[in-house]
């Protein structure tokens, strides 16, 4: 059952990825909201409040530079954003019903890997929230020039600490061979 999940999923996004049309991405999507329909808020509330900034930024970038060059940038943009709407919520939905760990199990090196990876968001997620209450109990009233310092601050934190962070998860990793150069 596993190994059939494993291959669902993969040929899932394959065939995701090999979609051309943003009209054949929707023939994908409808199925997919239809299929989590109790979880269909919350989900679309994690996959646009994840894609919103970047898509944004890509989307005005790409239009700023089709009007320069004079074609029309609405199709592309629609297959493009379509596309990583569907793959994203795609995701997020199918490892809301599997195990994540579970589902990498197969591999000794990506269970290392994602259990990194999770250890290190779940820390940095931690911090954050440890960050934002202090913050939160120590300020009466929003003042705008404190705010900017302490997210400044909080920035430089995080920056500082993921820094170290990767370098000690580089050694371990070297310690485990995931850099092994030999030829």
């Amino acid at each position: 059952m596993k190994n059939l999940t494993r291959l669902f999923f993969f040929a899932a996004l394959l065939g995701m990825l090999f979609i051309k049309e943003a009209l054949w991405l929707g023939a994908f999507l409808l199925p997919l909201w239809l299929l989590s329909y109790r979880d269909f808020f919350k989900l679309n509330k994690r996959v646009l409040t994840s894609l919103l900034w970047f898509n944004l930024s890509i989307t005005v970038g790409y239009m700023i530079m089709s009007f320069l060059k004079g074609f029309s940038p609405w199709e592309y943009l629609l297959y493009i954003n379509t596309k990583v709407y569907l793959l994203t919520y795609f995701v997020f939905y199918f490892f809301s019903k599997v195990d994540m760990i579970e589902f990498f199990a197969f591999s000794k090196e990506l269970s290392y890997l994602l259990s990194i990876s999770l250890s290190q968001i779940i820390s940095y997620k931690k911090t954050f929230e440890d960050f934002r209450l202090a913050y939160k109990a120590r300020v009466v009233r929003s003042l705008r020039e404190r705010e900017k310092g302490f997210i400044a601050g909080v920035f430089d934190f995080f920056l500082s600490k993921a820094l170290k962070d990767s370098k000690e998860r580089t050694l371990a990793m070297k310690a485990r061979g995931f850099f092994d150069n030999t030829n």
